[in-house]
């Protein structure tokens, strides 16, 4: 009987270690990514190691720039923040053209196609995101994973935000 309960806990425990380091949980703040996602969602992310698997118009979760700061020309978490996170759209990605007539702060880079270990991000909503349209490229070392599907959606109307996402 012992061993069985043993087994089970042991069992239960893996299944939470494998799933913290596959899945993770992110509530969306903001309204960067609306209609599609609102303040208050809960998303599934997926995590994802390196730009391989990605595909254009796919919804990722990455580490959000330090205020004010770029994303450095190499691929290296850089000046992120590892606690603050954002959720936005993949526009382009390494070996892609350069999307210059949609995102200003790549207008005048000199390279035809985005640079390995480097994506172009950017929120639904332009009004109000805080993405590759200001910044430029992001690396591909802030990137968390790929939301799935919506755990949880927002409850009443749409809340002002404070902060950008």
């Amino acid at each position: 009987m012992w061993v069985l309960i043993g087994a089970m806990v042991l069992v239960a425990v893996m299944v939470l270690i494998l799933a913290n380091r596959f899945l993770v949980a992110a509530a969306v703040t903001g309204r960067s990514m609306l209609p599609a996602y609102r303040e208050g969602d809960l998303v599934l992310v997926v995590r994802r190691f390196g730009t391989a698997h990605l595909r254009i118009g796919q919804v990722v979760v990455v580490r959000r720039p330090r205020v004010n700061t770029a994303p450095p020309a190499r691929d290296t978490v850089g000046d992120a923040d590892p606690r603050r996170l954002m959720l936005k759209r993949v526009l382009a990605l390494p070996g892609d053209p350069v999307p210059r007539a949609s995102v200003p702060a790549l207008a005048d880079r000199p390279e035809t196609v985005v640079p390995p270990g480097m994506m172009v991000l950017v929120g639904d909503n332009a009004t109000a995101s805080y993405d590759s349209r200001q910044i430029g490229y992001f690396p591909a070392s802030w990137l968390i994973g790929v939301a799935v599907r919506k755990l949880r959606s927002a409850q009443g109307p749409l809340l002002t935000p404070t902060a950008r996402t």
